[in-house]
Protein backbone atom coordinates (compact mmCIF):
# COMPACT_ATOMS: atom_id res chain seq x y z
CA UNK A 1 0.00 0.00 0.00
CA UNK A 2 1.43 3.38 -1.01
CA UNK A 3 0.91 6.25 1.39
CA UNK A 4 0.43 9.81 0.17
CA UNK A 5 3.79 11.50 -0.34
CA UNK A 6 2.75 14.41 1.89
CA UNK A 7 3.08 12.09 4.89
CA UNK A 8 6.77 11.69 4.15
CA UNK A 9 7.23 15.36 5.06
CA UNK A 10 6.23 14.88 8.68
CA UNK A 11 7.82 12.93 11.55
CA UNK A 12 5.86 10.75 13.98
CA UNK A 13 4.08 12.99 16.49
CA UNK A 14 6.55 13.72 19.28
CA UNK A 15 4.41 12.54 22.18
CA UNK A 16 3.51 9.24 20.53
CA UNK A 17 7.19 8.23 20.62
CA UNK A 18 7.50 9.39 24.22
CA UNK A 19 4.48 7.37 25.32
CA UNK A 20 5.86 4.28 23.56
CA UNK A 21 9.18 4.61 25.42
CA UNK A 22 7.37 5.14 28.72
CA UNK A 23 5.21 2.03 28.25
CA UNK A 24 8.27 -0.03 27.33
CA UNK A 25 10.05 0.89 30.58
CA UNK A 26 6.95 0.44 32.71
CA UNK A 27 6.57 -3.10 31.39
CA UNK A 28 10.08 -3.71 32.77
CA UNK A 29 8.96 -2.50 36.18
CA UNK A 30 10.60 0.93 36.10
CA UNK A 31 8.86 3.51 38.32
CA UNK A 32 8.57 6.49 35.97
CA UNK A 33 8.22 10.07 37.19
CA UNK A 34 6.55 11.63 34.18
CA UNK A 35 7.25 15.29 33.37
CA UNK A 36 6.31 14.62 29.74
CA UNK A 37 2.95 15.54 28.25
CA UNK A 38 1.20 18.68 29.48
CA UNK A 39 -1.97 16.93 30.64
CA UNK A 40 -3.31 18.22 33.99
CA UNK A 41 -3.56 15.54 36.66
CA UNK A 42 -6.25 17.53 38.51
CA UNK A 43 -9.93 16.59 38.07
CA UNK A 44 -12.50 18.48 36.04
CA UNK A 45 -14.48 20.64 38.53
CA UNK A 46 -17.70 18.96 39.80
CA UNK A 47 -20.11 21.66 38.60
CA UNK A 48 -18.95 21.07 35.02
CA UNK A 49 -19.36 17.31 35.29
CA UNK A 50 -22.80 17.73 36.87
CA UNK A 51 -23.95 19.91 33.98
CA UNK A 52 -22.74 17.24 31.56
CA UNK A 53 -24.76 14.58 33.41
CA UNK A 54 -27.84 16.80 33.37
CA UNK A 55 -27.66 17.43 29.63
CA UNK A 56 -26.96 13.77 28.85
CA UNK A 57 -30.44 12.94 30.13
CA UNK A 58 -32.10 15.21 27.57
CA UNK A 59 -33.21 14.07 24.12
CA UNK A 60 -31.54 17.08 22.51
CA UNK A 61 -28.08 15.86 23.46
CA UNK A 62 -28.26 12.95 21.02
CA UNK A 63 -28.79 15.07 17.91
CA UNK A 64 -26.16 16.42 15.55
CA UNK A 65 -24.62 19.68 16.74
CA UNK A 66 -23.83 22.49 14.32
CA UNK A 67 -20.26 22.34 13.06
CA UNK A 68 -19.50 25.88 14.23
CA UNK A 69 -21.08 25.32 17.65
CA UNK A 70 -24.36 26.02 19.37
CA UNK A 71 -25.18 29.73 19.50
CA UNK A 72 -25.49 29.51 23.29
CA UNK A 73 -21.89 28.26 23.49
CA UNK A 74 -20.66 30.99 21.16
CA UNK A 75 -22.47 33.61 23.26
CA UNK A 76 -20.81 32.23 26.39
CA UNK A 77 -17.42 32.53 24.71
CA UNK A 78 -18.13 36.11 23.65
CA UNK A 79 -19.28 37.02 27.17
CA UNK A 80 -16.19 35.40 28.70
CA UNK A 81 -13.87 37.30 26.33
CA UNK A 82 -15.62 40.56 27.21
CA UNK A 83 -15.33 39.93 30.94
CA UNK A 84 -11.78 38.56 30.86
CA UNK A 85 -10.10 40.71 28.21
CA UNK A 86 -12.52 43.56 27.50
CA UNK A 87 -12.80 42.31 23.91
CA UNK A 88 -16.09 42.57 22.00
CA UNK A 89 -16.98 39.59 19.81
CA UNK A 90 -20.04 38.92 17.67
CA UNK A 91 -21.08 35.37 18.63
CA UNK A 92 -22.83 34.95 15.28
CA UNK A 93 -19.79 35.61 13.10
CA UNK A 94 -16.62 35.98 15.19
CA UNK A 95 -16.71 32.79 17.28
CA UNK A 96 -16.41 29.16 16.16
CA UNK A 97 -16.52 26.09 18.39
CA UNK A 98 -13.64 23.63 17.95
CA UNK A 99 -12.97 20.00 18.81
CA UNK A 100 -10.12 21.32 20.95
CA UNK A 101 -7.90 24.19 19.81
CA UNK A 102 -5.46 21.70 18.22
CA UNK A 103 -8.11 20.78 15.67
CA UNK A 104 -8.61 24.41 14.65
CA UNK A 105 -4.90 25.18 14.51
CA UNK A 106 -4.37 22.07 12.38
CA UNK A 107 -7.12 22.97 9.90
CA UNK A 108 -6.28 26.66 9.57
CA UNK A 109 -3.41 26.24 7.07
CA UNK A 110 -5.80 24.36 4.76
CA UNK A 111 -7.87 27.55 4.68
CA UNK A 112 -5.08 29.97 3.80
CA UNK A 113 -1.95 28.16 2.60
CA UNK A 114 -1.48 27.21 -1.04
CA UNK A 115 1.45 25.28 -2.51
CA UNK A 116 4.65 27.21 -1.80
CA UNK A 117 3.12 29.74 0.60
CA UNK A 118 4.97 30.37 3.85
CA UNK A 119 3.92 30.23 7.49
CA UNK A 120 6.11 32.18 9.90
CA UNK A 121 6.50 29.86 12.89
CA UNK A 122 8.37 30.31 16.19
CA UNK A 123 11.21 27.89 16.85
CA UNK A 124 10.81 26.10 19.23
CA UNK A 125 7.03 25.76 19.09
CA UNK A 126 4.04 23.44 19.37
CA UNK A 127 4.71 20.93 16.53
CA UNK A 128 1.22 21.26 15.03
CA UNK A 129 1.96 24.69 13.49
CA UNK A 130 4.77 23.32 11.36
CA UNK A 131 3.31 19.91 10.56
CA UNK A 132 -0.03 21.21 9.32
CA UNK A 133 1.62 23.90 7.22
CA UNK A 134 3.55 21.09 5.51
CA UNK A 135 0.40 19.01 5.03
CA UNK A 136 -1.27 22.00 3.37
CA UNK A 137 1.63 22.21 0.89
CA UNK A 138 3.22 25.23 2.53
CA UNK A 139 6.71 25.97 3.78
CA UNK A 140 7.47 26.73 7.44
CA UNK A 141 9.91 29.58 7.99
CA UNK A 142 11.27 29.31 11.50
CA UNK A 143 11.71 32.33 13.77
CA UNK A 144 14.37 31.46 16.39
CA UNK A 145 13.45 32.04 20.03
CA UNK A 146 16.31 32.31 22.49
CA UNK A 147 17.10 33.39 26.02
CA UNK A 148 18.76 36.49 24.55
CA UNK A 149 15.55 37.65 22.81
CA UNK A 150 13.38 36.64 25.80
CA UNK A 151 11.92 33.86 23.64
CA UNK A 152 10.13 36.41 21.45
CA UNK A 153 10.43 36.31 17.62
CA UNK A 154 12.43 39.15 16.09
CA UNK A 155 10.01 40.06 13.33
CA UNK A 156 12.17 42.84 11.91
CA UNK A 157 14.83 40.27 11.00
CA UNK A 158 12.60 38.24 8.65
CA UNK A 159 13.93 38.71 5.07
CA UNK A 160 11.57 40.67 2.84
CA UNK A 161 11.67 37.91 0.23
CA UNK A 162 10.24 35.55 2.85
CA UNK A 163 7.64 38.04 4.07
CA UNK A 164 6.31 38.46 0.52
CA UNK A 165 5.49 34.74 0.34
CA UNK A 166 4.08 34.50 3.88
CA UNK A 167 0.39 34.13 4.64
CA UNK A 168 0.34 33.24 8.35
CA UNK A 169 2.27 34.36 11.44
CA UNK A 170 1.89 32.09 14.48
CA UNK A 171 2.44 33.36 18.02
CA UNK A 172 1.82 31.59 21.33
CA UNK A 173 2.02 33.46 24.64
CA UNK A 174 2.11 32.28 27.37
CA UNK A 175 4.36 29.94 25.46
CA UNK A 176 4.65 26.21 25.00
CA UNK A 177 7.34 24.90 25.38
CA UNK A 178 9.39 27.76 26.90
CA UNK A 179 6.92 29.11 29.46
CA UNK A 180 7.79 32.62 28.22
CA UNK A 181 5.30 35.48 28.33
CA UNK A 182 4.75 38.51 26.10
CA UNK A 183 3.62 42.02 26.96
CA UNK A 184 1.29 44.28 25.01
CA UNK A 185 4.21 46.05 23.34
CA UNK A 186 5.12 42.80 21.61
CA UNK A 187 1.50 42.21 20.61
CA UNK A 188 1.35 45.73 19.14
CA UNK A 189 4.44 45.00 17.05
CA UNK A 190 2.99 41.68 15.88
CA UNK A 191 -0.31 43.31 14.88
CA UNK A 192 1.46 46.09 13.00
CA UNK A 193 3.74 43.57 11.25
CA UNK A 194 0.71 41.52 10.17
CA UNK A 195 -1.17 44.60 8.96
CA UNK A 196 1.81 46.03 7.08
CA UNK A 197 2.55 42.74 5.33
CA UNK A 198 -1.04 41.54 4.80
CA UNK A 199 -0.64 38.46 6.98
CA UNK A 200 -3.12 36.66 9.17
CA UNK A 201 -1.85 36.72 12.75
CA UNK A 202 -2.59 33.38 14.43
CA UNK A 203 -2.58 33.62 18.23
CA UNK A 204 -2.60 30.45 20.35
CA UNK A 205 -3.82 31.56 23.80
CA UNK A 206 -4.35 28.15 25.39
CA UNK A 207 -2.42 29.03 28.57
CA UNK A 208 -3.82 32.48 29.37
CA UNK A 209 -5.47 31.34 32.61
CA UNK A 210 -2.40 29.61 34.03
CA UNK A 211 -0.17 32.33 35.49
CA UNK A 212 1.66 33.07 38.73
CA UNK A 213 3.15 35.89 40.82
CA UNK A 214 0.16 38.17 40.15
CA UNK A 215 0.91 38.16 36.41
CA UNK A 216 -2.17 38.39 34.17
CA UNK A 217 -1.67 37.38 30.51
CA UNK A 218 -3.31 39.46 27.78
CA UNK A 219 -5.06 38.59 24.54
CA UNK A 220 -3.62 40.08 21.36
CA UNK A 221 -7.21 41.08 20.56
CA UNK A 222 -6.93 43.72 23.30
CA UNK A 223 -4.72 45.71 20.92
CA UNK A 224 -6.73 48.33 18.96
CA UNK A 225 -7.28 47.12 15.40
CA UNK A 226 -6.01 43.60 16.12
CA UNK A 227 -9.28 41.99 15.07
CA UNK A 228 -8.69 43.22 11.51
CA UNK A 229 -5.73 40.84 11.15
CA UNK A 230 -6.04 38.22 13.91
CA UNK A 231 -7.64 34.86 14.59
CA UNK A 232 -7.11 33.61 18.14
CA UNK A 233 -7.41 30.06 19.44
CA UNK A 234 -8.35 29.19 22.99
CA UNK A 235 -9.20 26.03 24.84
CA UNK A 236 -10.89 24.83 28.00
CA UNK A 237 -8.36 22.01 28.29
CA UNK A 238 -5.81 23.58 30.61
CA UNK A 239 -8.04 26.16 32.30
CA UNK A 240 -10.61 23.67 33.57
CA UNK A 241 -8.67 20.36 33.42
CA UNK A 242 -10.67 19.23 30.39
CA UNK A 243 -7.99 17.98 27.99
CA UNK A 244 -9.92 14.82 27.12
CA UNK A 245 -13.22 16.62 26.59
CA UNK A 246 -11.92 18.21 23.36
CA UNK A 247 -13.50 21.63 23.22
CA UNK A 248 -12.04 25.00 22.30
CA UNK A 249 -12.79 28.07 20.22
CA UNK A 250 -11.51 30.26 17.42
CA UNK A 251 -12.35 33.95 17.70
CA UNK A 252 -11.46 37.23 16.04
CA UNK A 253 -11.46 38.31 12.41
CA UNK A 254 -14.85 37.51 10.90
CA UNK A 255 -13.55 36.39 7.51
CA UNK A 256 -10.92 34.12 9.05
CA UNK A 257 -13.33 32.58 11.55
CA UNK A 258 -16.02 31.98 8.91
CA UNK A 259 -13.48 30.50 6.49
CA UNK A 260 -12.44 28.01 9.16
CA UNK A 261 -16.11 27.29 9.93
CA UNK A 262 -16.75 26.56 6.24
CA UNK A 263 -13.90 24.06 6.14
CA UNK A 264 -15.12 22.42 9.34
CA UNK A 265 -18.65 22.08 7.97
CA UNK A 266 -17.20 19.80 5.30
CA UNK A 267 -14.89 17.83 7.57
CA UNK A 268 -16.59 17.26 10.92
CA UNK A 269 -19.97 17.36 12.60
CA UNK A 270 -19.04 19.57 15.52
CA UNK A 271 -18.66 19.04 19.26
CA UNK A 272 -21.10 16.78 21.15
CA UNK A 273 -23.82 19.07 22.53
CA UNK A 274 -23.50 17.82 26.10
CA UNK A 275 -19.84 18.85 26.08
CA UNK A 276 -20.76 22.29 24.75
CA UNK A 277 -23.29 22.84 27.53
CA UNK A 278 -20.76 21.67 30.11
CA UNK A 279 -18.33 24.17 28.59
CA UNK A 280 -20.92 26.93 28.97
CA UNK A 281 -21.10 26.04 32.66
CA UNK A 282 -17.30 26.24 32.85
CA UNK A 283 -17.17 29.68 31.23
CA UNK A 284 -20.13 31.20 33.06
CA UNK A 285 -19.98 29.37 36.40
CA UNK A 286 -17.76 29.96 39.44
CA UNK A 287 -14.09 30.52 38.63
CA UNK A 288 -12.73 29.53 42.05
CA UNK A 289 -11.49 26.29 40.48
CA UNK A 290 -9.14 28.25 38.21
CA UNK A 291 -7.69 30.12 41.18
CA UNK A 292 -7.23 26.87 43.11
CA UNK A 293 -5.58 25.18 40.14
CA UNK A 294 -3.07 27.99 39.88
CA UNK A 295 -2.25 27.77 43.59
CA UNK A 296 -1.46 24.09 43.18
CA UNK A 297 0.67 24.61 40.08
CA UNK A 298 2.45 27.59 41.64
CA UNK A 299 3.44 25.47 44.64
CA UNK A 300 4.72 22.74 42.31
CA UNK A 301 6.59 25.32 40.26
CA UNK A 302 8.34 26.65 43.35
CA UNK A 303 9.34 23.18 44.53
CA UNK A 304 10.82 22.18 41.16
CA UNK A 305 12.54 25.53 40.62
CA UNK A 306 14.16 25.55 44.07
CA UNK A 307 15.23 21.94 43.64
CA UNK A 308 16.89 22.58 40.27
CA UNK A 309 18.58 25.73 41.57
CA UNK A 310 20.02 23.68 44.44
CA UNK A 311 21.59 21.44 41.79
CA UNK A 312 23.25 24.33 39.96
CA UNK A 313 20.64 25.31 37.39
CA UNK A 314 20.14 29.02 36.68
CA UNK A 315 17.18 30.11 34.56
CA UNK A 316 14.19 32.40 34.87
CA UNK A 317 11.35 31.05 36.97
CA UNK A 318 8.32 30.66 34.64
CA UNK A 319 5.52 33.20 35.18
CA UNK A 320 2.93 31.17 33.31
CA UNK A 321 2.02 27.71 31.92
CA UNK A 322 2.97 24.51 33.70
CA UNK A 323 6.18 24.12 31.70
CA UNK A 324 9.84 24.44 32.62
CA UNK A 325 12.32 25.07 29.78
CA UNK A 326 15.49 23.69 31.32
CA UNK A 327 18.99 24.04 29.78
CA UNK A 328 20.96 20.79 29.61
CA UNK A 329 24.42 20.46 31.21
CA UNK A 330 27.57 21.03 29.16
CA UNK A 331 28.51 18.14 26.94
CA UNK A 332 24.91 16.97 26.64
CA UNK A 333 22.37 17.26 23.85
CA UNK A 334 18.64 17.42 24.40
CA UNK A 335 18.33 13.77 23.37
CA UNK A 336 21.30 12.48 25.37
CA UNK A 337 20.20 14.26 28.54
CA UNK A 338 16.64 12.99 28.11
CA UNK A 339 17.97 9.46 27.77
CA UNK A 340 20.25 9.86 30.79
CA UNK A 341 17.42 11.06 33.01
CA UNK A 342 15.22 8.18 31.92
CA UNK A 343 17.84 5.45 32.21
CA UNK A 344 19.49 6.56 35.45
CA UNK A 345 16.63 8.25 37.31
CA UNK A 346 13.41 7.00 35.76
CA UNK A 347 12.55 10.64 35.04
CA UNK A 348 10.73 11.35 31.78
CA UNK A 349 11.18 14.75 30.13
CA UNK A 350 10.77 15.95 26.54
CA UNK A 351 13.85 16.80 24.44
CA UNK A 352 13.74 20.43 23.33
CA UNK A 353 14.91 19.45 19.86
CA UNK A 354 11.48 17.88 19.33
CA UNK A 355 10.02 21.39 19.18
CA UNK A 356 12.42 22.63 16.52
CA UNK A 357 16.15 23.20 15.90
CA UNK A 358 16.31 26.13 18.33
CA UNK A 359 15.05 23.82 21.06
CA UNK A 360 18.35 21.96 21.05
CA UNK A 361 20.13 22.38 24.37
CA UNK A 362 16.93 22.28 26.42
CA UNK A 363 14.42 19.83 27.83
CA UNK A 364 10.80 20.57 28.71
CA UNK A 365 9.31 19.51 32.03
CA UNK A 366 5.57 19.65 32.72
CA UNK A 367 4.57 19.98 36.39
CA UNK A 368 1.43 17.90 35.89
CA UNK A 369 2.30 15.49 38.71
CA UNK A 370 1.81 15.75 42.49
CA UNK A 371 4.34 17.76 44.49
CA UNK A 372 5.51 14.58 46.26
CA UNK A 373 6.61 13.17 42.90
CA UNK A 374 8.47 16.40 42.11
CA UNK A 375 10.34 16.17 45.42
CA UNK A 376 11.12 12.53 44.68
CA UNK A 377 12.52 13.50 41.27
CA UNK A 378 14.86 16.05 42.87
CA UNK A 379 16.09 13.40 45.31
CA UNK A 380 16.77 11.00 42.44
CA UNK A 381 18.81 13.69 40.66
CA UNK A 382 20.81 14.33 43.83
CA UNK A 383 21.41 10.61 44.38
CA UNK A 384 22.71 10.19 40.82
CA UNK A 385 24.74 13.43 41.13
CA UNK A 386 23.10 14.91 38.05
CA UNK A 387 23.80 18.63 38.24
CA UNK A 388 24.05 21.58 35.89
CA UNK A 389 27.60 22.50 34.89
Amino acid sequence: MKKAQRLNKIPPYLFVKIEEKKEELQKKGVDIIDFGIGDPDLPTPPHIINKMKEVLASKEAANYPTSKGELSFRKAVADWYKKRFGVNLDPESEVCCLIGSKEGLAHLPLCFIDEGDISLIPDPSYPVYKICTLLAGGEPYLLPLSKENHFLPELDKVPQAVVKKAKLLFINYPNNPTGAVADKDFFKRAVEFARKNELLLVSDLAYSEMAFDHFTPSSVLEIPGAKEVTIEFHSLSKTFNMTGWRIGMAVGNKEAVQTLATLKSNLDSGVFKAIQFAAIEALTGPQDCVVENNKIFEERRNILYEGLVSLGWRFEKPKATFYFWVPVPKGETSASFTEKLLDRCGILVVPGSGYGPAGEGYVRMAITIPKEKIKQAIERLKKEKIEFS
